[in-house]
């Protein structure tokens, strides 16, 4: 007997629960690991994008866009509020009223993603822009920003707040056009790949550097985007 799915997912759909799988593995990985966590979410990041590309290409299904949603509540919303929740916890686990605040804003981060992606599959999926900030993108800057040394929850916790408010704002952000996605796609892939200790060791400073190349094109985009980033009319 034959699984459900066959004949009704296509390639794309695949990347897209393999999305999901990471997601998955950055939520766990966060228990043991914050900076391992962040390179898994970068990773469903570029796979979130690259099932995107494929179904452009190959022709999507009628199941994908629930399928995206899921796989990013996962990989966006989810595993990035439990790094920010773990981090903290290993710096102020002592002060209640402290854990007690950073634990609140990664359960509204949560409730942030889930709601931003809900909308968005209703009334933008079809859409060449959306209103609040990206899940992807407020993912991407969290892992960056891990990367890059930014683990200090005095950093983490405002940013998580910060994220989470403006990912249900009328705020609209323009999709990112191919050629910018693929420069994105590289950065994430190279601060994945050589940031820490080991891509010093293999590309000295210039490794270091592709984690702070990321947050900052990932911020620029966040804070300029909606009113400089350029539209196809």
């Amino acid at each position: 007997m034959k699984p459900r799915f066959v004949g009704k997912m296509g390639l794309a759909d695949a990347v897209t629960v393999a999305n999901a799988a990471l997601g998955f593995l950055a939520a766990v990985a966060a228990t043991v690991s914050v900076t391992l966590a962040a390179r898994l979410i970068l990773l469903a990041a570029i796979a979130d994008a690259l099932d995107g590309v494929i179904a452009r290409r190959r022709g999507g299904t009628s199941v994908g866009e629930y399928l995206d949603s899921l796989a990013d509540v996962a990989s966006f919303g989810v595993a990035p509020a439990l790094l920010v929740a773990v981090g903290v916890l290993e710096v102020w686990r002592s002060d209640d009223l402290l854990v007690a605040v950073a634990l609140a804003g990664s359960a509204l981060f949560v409730a942030a993603a889930v709601t931003r992606l809900g909308l968005y599959t209703a009334y933008d999926s079809d859409l060449a822009e959306t209103e609040g900030v990206q899940t992807t993108l407020a993912a991407t800057i969290l892992s960056a920003g891990v990367l890059a040394g930014f683990t200090q929850p005095v950093v983490l916790v405002p940013l998580v707040y910060l994220l989470a408010v403006l990912m249900v704002t009328t705020i609209t952000y323009p999709d990112l056009h191919a050629q910018d996605a693929v420069v994105m796609g590289v950065v994430q892939a190279l601060a994945i790949l050589l940031s820490g200790e080991w891509g010093r060791r293999v590309a000295g400073e210039l490794g270091e550097g592709f984690a702070f190349g990321l947050l900052f094109l990932a911020l620029s985009y966040l804070f300029l985007g909606p009113m400089f980033y350029w539209r196809r009319d």
